[in-house]
């Protein structure tokens, strides 16, 4: 099965609201990266690692200070790539993807980025700063290795966006909740529920929702309309605070 088939069905086989999480890669501090990764994947359907880059433009306040610390600490994309590697995964393991901006990925190069990725155990990426109309190359280069690139649509995306985004997206559509950067506001938006349903009408894969999500409740209202949530800026904050990554996950669901 490929990659991106792969975060499909996990989304798809979650008990409840599929949970992704995001965490900064090398955040807190680069040598606990492998043992907060294995307690984030223990309480999550998929975990998004952020590549720390130096200016993280659609991130708040709490996910640019956790990429800042990161990059001092020495963790670039070929850390990453090089500590996934050596790690040994159960089967079964939920999905990894790479939350980078395009300028780590260049930096890499395309050329040998998606054969390095795959053999790390990375079923797809993110990159929020590559516009679809610019995405070819680099869709070119994963799409042997069968590794996903996810595409965003937010409340202002427009109807013929919305259905050209969903269309080519893999793995999943991430449905950003809100105009802005993570971290945002907690209230969600009182559209939330018709914007979600238009999404989930034009996509052919999961639907998971995201910015801002920080409590249960919220969580279960998304649920409501998406297949699944993604948990970016709280938890960061939990790593920040030493308290447990599995505790506040596992407690965010339904």
């Amino acid at each position: 099965m490929p990659p991106h088939e792969v975060i499909e069905r996990a989304l798809e086989a979650a008990d409840g609201p599929a949970l992704i999480a995001f965490l900064t890669a090398g955040y807190p501090a680069a040598d606990s990266f492998l043992d907060v990764l294995s307690q984030v994947e223990d309480a999550a359907d998929a975990v998004e690692i952020g590549v720390p880059f130096t200016d993280p433009m659609a991130d708040g306040v709490t996910i640019q200070r956790s990429s800042h610390a990161a990059i001092e600490n020495g963790v670039s994309l070929r850390w990453i790539l090089d500590r996934l590697a050596g790690r040994s995964t159960a089967p079964g393991s939920p999905p990894l993807l790479l939350m980078s901006y395009l300028n780590p990925l260049l930096t890499f190069g395309y050329d040998r980025l998606a054969a390095r990725a795959r053999e790390a155990g990375v079923s797809g990426f993110i990159v929020p700063d590559l516009p679809l109309e610019e995405s070819a190359p680099f869709r070119a280069c994963l799409e042997p290795e069968g590794l996903a690139l996810v595409q965003l649509v937010t409340p202002a995306t427009s109807a013929e966006r919305l259905t050209e985004l969903c269309g080519q997206s893999q793995g999943f559509v991430y449905a950003v909740t809100r105009t802005g950067i993570t971290g945002g506001e907690v209230d969600l938006p009182t559209e939330l529920t018709a914007y979600l349903r238009t999404v989930a009408e034009k996509s052919h894969v999961p639907v998971c929702a995201g910015f801002g999500v920080r409590s249960r409740e919220q969580v279960q209202r998304i649920a409501r309309h998406a297949d699944g949530v993604v948990v970016g800026s709280a938890l960061v904050e939990v790593l920040e605070r030493g308290d447990s990554p599995g505790e506040f996950l596992t407690g965010l669901r339904p």
